[in-house]
């Protein structure tokens, strides 16, 4: 396994200073990321990915950096759960400082920070600190909607020719958390609104709990108290919660229609779709089934395509594996993806939002590669 060499990342930190743009691991996914404070390269991430210009964007920091650095009317809150959970895979929405772009935010008030606890990344940002502003923007390195990259070689697949020419890539292996950071809006904690989950994630609603000694709100939650909210507008408690990344209802998705089964429809459904002569993917905690001879006429099942990934039973690890089954599933070229729908108990949060969200998208684009199927 290649990893970026302490050269590779001097590099990397001086083609950010020129406003180019360094694909970059972290411990949730791969970002494409930029110089946090040059609006001119932040607009090659936009144009790289396809992304709306409206769509805000994440800032990574180094460990250590202050807050108040990046971001105005920061909440003890926000320190408690910097000190807590940084490095690591959490996001903090806050009030903007003057120095943020508006380009980076995407127009609003508030900006989404984060430290990344992966080793290449603060070494990045650590040597882009030496440069020049040493905070990257960077959303996941994917075009915009597609499966979130896990690996090099996914940052490849997604942007081609580009890797090496208008994009350095560097080198950290497979991504340990394997789904983006969890996002919690405290812009207004200052003002004594409670925090808001926008986005669930490896760092789950219950150990916010525990660092702040209350629950966040859900986004759901938050919806509701603003609409009853209407008497009190001078606390800004009806505004409307901060668009943040990931929160689109078609997101993460892959090129192949995707559709979520529960466990006792599932081999049903898998065999409907083998007897109709289709290829058939799946993502399953259940075993796959031994096949049968086939009904007359229709031949053999298992000389049939069918391409059976097993799941992972922990949350941690089937995050984890998400979207590179996803991806080895979308390229597989088949009629449908059939994903066993998980437990929906909390640890399962992060996973569910992911799928859900690539249900909706999937099957909307379309495929960039295409693998044989094997069992």
């Amino acid at each position: 396994m290649k990893f970026a060499t302490p050269a590779q990342i001097e590099q990397a930190a001086a083609a950010l200073q020129r406003g180019e743009l360094v694909a970059l691991p972290t411990e949730t996914v791969y970002g494409l990321g930029a110089d946090a404070s040059n609006e001119a390269a932040i607009a090659k991430i936009f144009a790289a990915k396809g992304r709306p210009s409206d769509h805000p964007l994440i800032v990574h920091l180094a460990s250590g950096v202050s807050l108040e650095a990046w971001a105005d009317e920061v909440s003890a809150a926000a320190h408690k759960l910097a000190a807590q959970f940084w490095p690591g895979p959490l996001t903090l929405i806050l009030k903007k400082s003057a120095r943020v772009s508006s380009a980076v935010t995407g127009g609003q008030e508030t900006v989404g920070l984060r430290c990344p606890a992966h080793p290449i990344a603060q070494a990045l940002l650590a040597a882009f600190a030496k440069l020049g502003s040493g905070a990257v923007a960077a959303p996941s390195a994917n075009r915009f909607g597609h499966v979130s990259p896990t690996t090099a070689q996914h940052v490849r697949d997604e942007f081609g020719a580009a890797v090496g020419r208008s994009i350095m890539l560097l080198e950290g292996g497979a991504c340990g958390v394997g789904i983006e950071s969890t996002i919690l809006d405290l812009s207004r904690s200052h003002l004594g609104y409670p925090p808001v989950l926008l986005r669930p994630g490896a760092i789950s609603r219950e150990q916010i709990r525990d660092v702040l000694g209350e629950m966040p709100l859900t986004r759901e939650d938050d919806e509701i108290r603003r609409a009853m909210q209407h008497s009190a507008p001078a606390l800004g408690l009806t505004k409307a919660a901060p668009r943040v990344s990931g929160s689109l209802a078609a997101h993460y998705a892959p090129s192949t229609p995707l559709r979520l089964v529960a466990a006792p429809q599932l081999l049903a459904e898998v065999d409907q779709l083998l007897d109709q002569g289709k290829r058939v993917a799946v993502l399953a905690f259940s075993a796959k089934p031994k096949v049968a001879p086939s009904p007359v006429g229709v031949g053999v099942r298992n000389a049939r395509p069918l391409l059976w990934i097993a799941a992972e039973p922990d949350a941690v690890g089937y995050a984890q594996g998400l979207y590179a089954n996803l991806r080895t599933l979308d390229a597989a070229a088949t009629a449908v993806i059939l994903v066993e729908t998980p437990p929906s108990a909390a640890p399962w949060d992060a996973v569910n939002d992911r799928l859900g969200r690539a249900a909706v998208g999937a099957g909307k684009q379309k495929h960039r590669a295409s693998l044989p199927l094997s069992d």
